[in-house]
């Protein structure tokens, strides 16, 4: 059997050219800007414009594009050997939601490749609307278009799924191997914000990634461990969900504390890593007074973190229609916009 996994991601600009329809591409998306479309279409193209300037400055200090694409394909070779070692005759294909390659690329070189089963796999770990849902309504169109009808089953989410939190931890204990004499350090587990009227809705984005860091701080095992969980990435003038990881490091600065910084929820890296966590934040630690920072990276080919990968589409495959790190349904009840079992196309 040919099994076809979607790796979904959002996707980053491939050169300064791109910056602007990439940002255009995002900001056109309901599940960003939640507007009818004859609203929403030029609001998108206002605000793609205005900020490709600054997005673009953003990306030169990294080469002038995004590295997510070629990150994302190397967990792609990387997923295919491991569920090759299980026996798999595995091919992962990449849909972007925001930039190249997009949905319909995908599902059209599935057809092609002649799969006989897929697997729907986010690289998000823990689903919100914003994410996971988006690319799920973006992929139900593409394989419509495709003609692809072939049987297909999806994992949902993974916040505690456990090479992904074994790897996570692996990670963070080495820096913490370079941390200096007699310094005190606080650990900040950080993840992409989201508005506070998004989680409102029932988005169970919060709610999963405090049960990855929960998991995170249970799996280092450490006593009296200095954590916190913060969001970082936040854009406009709304109410965002916090603590912000600025916030928590002006803290560490006041307290005199050294900073060891680790991505949740990102699992590659990206301008909001390699710019945000270790140009920015950075730069802002060192004003603060912090007298030691030090950025864990993202899980990115770690291979307890693939296993985990492996692990979820064996899952799909074992069970089929959806499936997450727990045995069901993992999100409570008034989490409304879990995606377990509402969004199916």
């Amino acid at each position: 059997m040919k099994v076809a996994v979607v790796l979904f991601n959002l996707g980053g600009p491939d050169s300064p050219e791109a910056v602007e329809p990439f940002l255009r591409n995002l900001f056109s998306d309901k599940a960003v800007i939640p507007l009818p479309k004859p609203l929403r279409l030029p609001l998108a193209r206002w605000i793609a414009k205005r900020r490709a300037p600054i997005a673009r400055e953003i990306y030169r200090k990294i080469g002038g594009r995004s590295p997510i694409l070629p990150e994302t394909e190397k967990q792609a070779r990387a997923l295919d050997a491991a569920l090759a070692r299980r026996g798999i005759e595995a091919r992962s294909f990449i849909a972007m939601r925001a930039w190249k390659p997009f949905a319909l690329s995908a599902a059209q070189e599935i057809r092609g490749w002649g799969a006989d089963r897929v697997v729907l796999l986010p690289l998000y770990p823990q689903f919100s609307t914003t994410t996971t849902a988006s690319s799920l309504d973006n992929w139900w169109e593409a394989r419509k278009r495709a003609g692809l009808t072939v049987p297909q089953s999806r994992a949902c989410c993974y916040p505690w799924e456990d090479g992904f939190i074994a790897a996570l931890a692996e990670l963070i204990a080495t820096a913490m191997s370079s941390r200096k004499s007699g310094v005190d350090y606080c650990l900040l587990l950080s993840a992409h914000g989201l508005p506070k009227r998004t989680i409102a809705k029932g988005d169970p984005y919060q709610w999963q990634v405090e049960r990855t860091a929960q998991a995170v701080v249970d799996r280092l095992g450490i006593d009296g461990l200095d954590w916190s969980l913060c969001y970082q990435s936040r854009v406009g003038p709304m109410e965002w969900i916090d603590p912000a990881t600025d916030d928590e490091i002006r803290r560490a600065g006041t307290d005199g504390k050294g900073v060891i910084v680790a991505p949740i929820a990102f699992v590659s890296e990206h301008s909001e890593t390699l710019v945000e966590l270790d140009i920015d934040y950075r730069n802002l630690a060192k004003e603060c007074g912090v007298p030691d920072y030090i950025r864990v990276p993202a899980v990115g080919t770690h291979p307890l973190f693939i296993e985990g990968l492996a692990n979820m589409v064996q899952r799909a495959l074992d069970g089929g229609g959806v499936v997450t790190c727990g045995p069901d349904r993992i999100c409570p009840p008034q989490l409304s916009h879990c995606g377990f079992g509402n969004i199916d196309g």
